[in-house]
């Protein structure tokens, strides 16, 4: 995938930031008293995501432990094409890739033992 417009300018500037931690994705039917790092209200539950410990802790089940990468560049919202591009760079070398997409930034949750790699990933794409 080529990236064209202001695209091209978000991705030379792309940097990216890791959460310290492990994290995973738990289901549960309330949002009270979690500790989370990020929330998604679903049909099927409220998913959060949270630090691998606290469900450990909670003994909430999870199956996904994924480490966090942040996209430190700024970013619209209405910019087209960006979580595109990165989740085919990834794809293309077998890692899976959970975004959540904030405000300011947008976020990756890949698998934990391929964290290195999508970080490499990711400098690669930004000297493109």
């Amino acid at each position: 995938m080529t990236a064209t417009g202001p695209l091209v300018h978000v991705l030379a500037d792309l940097r990216q930031q890791v959460r310290s931690g492990a994290f995973v994705f738990v289901t549960l039917p309330t949002r009270a008293g979690v500790a989370a790092e990020a929330t998604v209200v679903e049909d099927e539950g409220i998913t959060h995501v949270v630090a691998r410990e606290v469900a450990d802790a909670e003994g909430w089940a999870y199956d996904f432990v994924a480490g966090w990468i942040t996209l430190a560049v700024g970013t619209d919202l209405d910019l087209v094409g960006l979580t595109a591009v990165v989740a085919t760079a990834l794809a293309d070398h077998d890692i899976a890739c959970n975004v959540l997409a904030g405000r300011h930034h947008d976020h990756l949750l890949v698998p934990l033992d391929r964290l290195d790699d999508a970080l490499l990933v990711l400098d690669d794409l930004s000297r493109a």
